[in-house]
């Protein structure tokens, strides 16, 4: 899956306060240092910086309130969590001196929507989550409407970063529509931005949503389409622009127009490193190594890779960029025959993947379980239908809650029924097992054993004739099928059957036979078909390594179906199933 980079603009509602008695900031002077601040976010954040401290010259605690919240997620975006709290704990300090009133209300909500972009760049996305909600209800509290659209514009970013493709549509949509009735309430150029950055997220959703259902080519249309409406709207926004062409470089990626794909590529890295811009570089430089490794020029993969690999070490980050890097650089290094390197970049892949899926699994539950008990996909823009709608989800809830306990309280007894008897099932299939790797050690030593006989002396023609009418269609002498086992079985102890190419042909290419004859030994001998016989071997690959090995245990389903050469979790989790009778995670659980 390809790389996006989502940028988030803030659309900052401009606040009135009474101007300064000693001069040394006008309130027209305050409104124009918003504007270059909210500018600032996503380019010079030094030159962001320098616009707070300006402010900060003000005595007017709502003045020093903003330009301390804003200050506070600058810092952060430059890496600096330590001044990003203090700055915010400034602002909170001012606000507090402040009486009360609509003005200090809409404040508090600026400050929410810097705390919670704060939190999202820190991935607490459950934290961030409930900073933007309750900067809905503050600006419910005073019925300002657009600012409510912006929280929900962030809400909907939200759950598509943990996989809420459809209900971020949902509320895209709805802001989208929103926008085209109300563009009279918005500067031109407000307006164009709110335009171009609804596109561009909607784009995202619906390449997120095509992502996990690649059977469903139209939502990859949609995605295409809305970020080329994104591009047309963003003529006076580069970073709009840039973050619009990076995503459709995507979409020509998945549809394979590689010559589209690759030159937008080499233009959003030029761009980004005339403007110093390194996570966008870092990006871009992932998507051209994984644009090569698709169209299998290697070494120039490798070279783009190590560049992303290189910025991550710089600033000592493990994202998803990382760990995705050293998934194709092992893919790359195993079909170049270098094991040293193959092995060193999967243990890289499988570390970082462990722990970034680890962390979004937490971040994904705490974002489900604040929207399951404060729902905001269906409050209405209107400030007056919310209480409507308050009292339709309290309602819910408490039918809801019934159920619950009723349901946990049957999945306990299920539960423990079930661990019982799964404890059984597991003694006996380790058991089982061990018993089997015994067996298959003995097996091995015969065949050695008549190998060698076949060397010196030749097969009865009894056999021969024996042979012949058992399999009319096909004549292998004994000693040629030993051969092919015992060749076979040399490419179990090399383990190449974790290989995901490890097909019949790759087997047969390998053991120098051909396809027919190798399918034909492994029916007489392992008594099933080769596709069969490979998965049986990944699967008691994958229970040894779970029998013998703890940390293999932690792995998710999806990181230990590629390290044995499944294509997805899916087949694998089915073929463990078959084999073990439980989910790789109850197999885990249970050991």
């Amino acid at each position: 899956m390809r790389l996006i980079i989502s940028f988030f603009f803030l659309l900052l509602i401009l606040c009135s306060g009474a101007a300064q008695t000693n001069g040394k900031l006008t309130e027209e002077k305050y409104l124009e240092l918003q504007d270059k601040i909210r500018f600032s976010v996503n380019g010079d954040n030094d030159e962001g910086l320098g616009y707070v401290n300006q402010m900060l010259k003000s005595k007017n605690d709502i003045h020093k309130a903003f330009a301390y919240g804003a200050g506070s997620y600058l810092y952060q975006l430059k890496g600096n969590a330590d001044k990003s709290e203090k700055m915010y704990a400034e602002a909170i300090k001012h606000l507090n001196k402040i009486p009360e009133s609509n003005e200090k209300t809409k404040l508090e909500a600026y400050l929410c929507n810097y705390r919670g972009l704060t939190y999202w760049k820190r991935s607490n996305y459950g934290k961030a989550l409930g900073s933007y909600q309750e900067g809905v209800k503050l600006s419910s509290k005073i019925s300002d409407v657009v600012q409510i659209v912006k929280f929900k514009a962030n809400i909907a970013l939200l759950n598509e970063s943990v996989g809420n493709y459809q209900l971020s549509i949902k509320i895209l949509k709805q802001n989208e529509a929103f926008l085209d009735k109300n563009e009279s309430l918005y500067e031109k150029d407000q307006f164009q931005n709110s335009k171009s950055n609804t596109y561009t997220n909607l784009g995202n959703s619906y390449e997120g949503y095509y992502s996990k259902n690649r059977e469903k080519s139209y939502l990859l249309d949609s995605a295409e389409y809305y970020y080329k409406k994104s591009v047309a709207y963003s003529d006076k926004f580069i970073d709009n622009k840039t973050t619009a062409k990076l995503s459709l470089g995507n979409i020509y990626v998945f549809k394979k127009d590689f010559t589209n794909a690759e030159k937008i590529y080499y233009d959003i890295s030029f761009y980004a490193k005339q403007a110093d811009n390194e996570s966008l570089y870092q990006v871009a430089c992932y998507n051209l190594g994984d644009l090569y490794y698709s169209i299998k020029k290697y070494d120039k993969a490798l070279i783009f890779l190590k560049k992303v690999d290189s910025i991550s070490q710089k600033n000592k980050t493990v994202d998803i960029s990382f760990f995705r890097s050293n998934y194709i650089q092992a893919k790359i290094y195993s079909i170049k025959n270098e094991p040293e390197l193959a092995y060193k970049h999967s243990k890289l892949y499988l570390d970082s993947y462990e722990k970034y899926e680890g962390n979004l699994r937490d971040e994904a539950l705490e974002v489900n379980y604040k929207l399951g008990t404060a729902d905001l996909s269906g409050e209405m823009l209107s400030v007056q239908e919310k209480y409507k709608y308050e009292v339709f989800w309290n309602k819910a809830l408490k039918i809801f809650y019934v159920i619950l306990v009723i349901g946990i309280v049957f999945f306990l007894i299920k539960n423990i029924r079930d661990k019982n008897k799964a404890q059984k099932k597991m003694n006996a299939l380790i058991e089982e097992f061990k018993a089997n790797l015994e067996k298959k050690e003995l097996e091995k030593t015969e065949i050695e054993q008549v190998a060698a006989e076949a060397i010196v002396t030749e097969v009865p023609e009894v056999e021969d004739v024996v042979l012949k009418k058992e399999n009319a269609n096909l004549s292998i002498d004994e000693a040629k099928e030993n051969k092919i086992v015992e060749k076979l079985l040399l490419l179990e102890e090399k383990l190449e059957y974790l290989n995901a190419d490890f097909t019949l042909s790759y087997a047969a290419k390998k053991i120098k036979t051909n396809t027919t004859y190798l399918s034909y030994v492994v029916n007489k001998r392992f008594g099933k078909s080769f596709s069969e016989y490979s998965n049986e071997l990944k699967i008691n690959y994958v229970i040894n390594q779970m029998i013998t090995n703890h940390l293999y245990r932690k792995y998710s389903t999806q990181a230990i179906a590629e390290s044995v050469g499944f294509k997805n979790a899916v087949s694998f989790a089915k073929s463990f199933r078959k084999r073990t009778g439980v989910s790789p995670a109850q197999f885990a659980n249970n050991i």
